[in-house]
């Protein structure tokens, strides 16, 4: 009768200690989700609201959640695999597959939900890894990679009728070529600009600027979307992961997206 007891208490704390730990996850996760913010006010933490954005998609370009790209052949290390898990984000866009002016495809990948009416000025840490091939060095350049595009209400005292722009991240070349990149950091490389030409003649396309200029001229403005995207200009096909965005890196795997909070 007492091993029996004893039994019966010992699952029985397995039991409650089980349930305890479920209870933690859970309450834990719905929190983080509901509450969308990572604790400096830009971004959401979920993983729901990440895909094609439909409106800024022209052809017929490819965005999609996949496994690899590993190599290529005869790379090894860390520059073998994608950064993060097993999975990334695969794009391929053509650079004359319609009708219009340009005709190239354009595609963006993001989240239009988590970080809406977040603050430009508070973005700290962004960037990302690339796997960039030779054959995409041929098409454009040693910069025809993706790029990182924030769609903003620029907010500016002296155009107040405009609410709309895109904040643009052109990375800098990537070398080697053919395997996964280091991390690429947008606020200290590469050049930005704003497709409204709200701040011209800086941070213009033709002309455009650094991330510290770019950001302390948008004090008042605040997001509308994040997104990553390719066109419209030169054949792309190859893939980024680890998006960063201030304390979380959004990790593209073939199920989703998961974001990995930093520190």
């Amino acid at each position: 009768m007492k091993a029996r007891i004893g039994l019966r208490r010992g699952r029985t704390l397995v039991a409650v200690a089980l349930a305890a730990i479920v209870t933690s996850v859970l309450t834990g996760s719905v929190s983080a989700v509901a509450d969308g913010r990572s604790g400096d006010g830009i971004g959401g933490i979920g993983a729901d609201h990440w895909g094609v954005i439909t409106r800024n998609t022209i052809g017929s370009p490819v965005a999609a959640l996949r496994d690899g790209p590993f190599g290529s052949f005869g790379v090894t290390g860390s520059a073998s695999r994608p950064p993060y898990g097993n999975g990334s984000l695969g794009i391929e866009v053509a650079d004359d597959s319609t009708s219009l002016t340009p005709p190239s495809e354009k595609v963006d990948f993001g989240n239009e939900v988590d970080f809406y009416g977040s603050r430009v000025r508070d973005l700290t840490a962004l960037g990302f890894h690339v796997f960039q091939t030779g054959e995409n060095v041929g098409y454009g350049g040693t910069r025809n990679l993706p790029n990182l595009r924030f769609e903003i209400n620029p907010r500016l005292p002296s155009l107040p009728g405009d609410t709309y722009s895109t904040m643009v991240w052109v990375p800098p070349a990537v070398a080697p070529v053919n395997q996964w990149s280091g991390f690429l950091n947008a606020t200290t490389t590469g050049d930005w600009f704003l497709s409204g030409n709200e701040l011209a003649p800086l941070c213009t396309q033709s002309s455009p600027c650094n991330f510290t200029t770019l950001k302390n001229a948008l004090q008042q403005a605040t997001i509308l979307s994040v997104a990553v995207g390719k066109g419209r200009d030169y054949n792309w096909v190859g893939a980024v992961d680890g998006l960063r965005i201030n304390r979380y890196v959004y990790d593209f795997e073939a199920d989703g997206v998961r974001a990995r909070r930093v520190g």
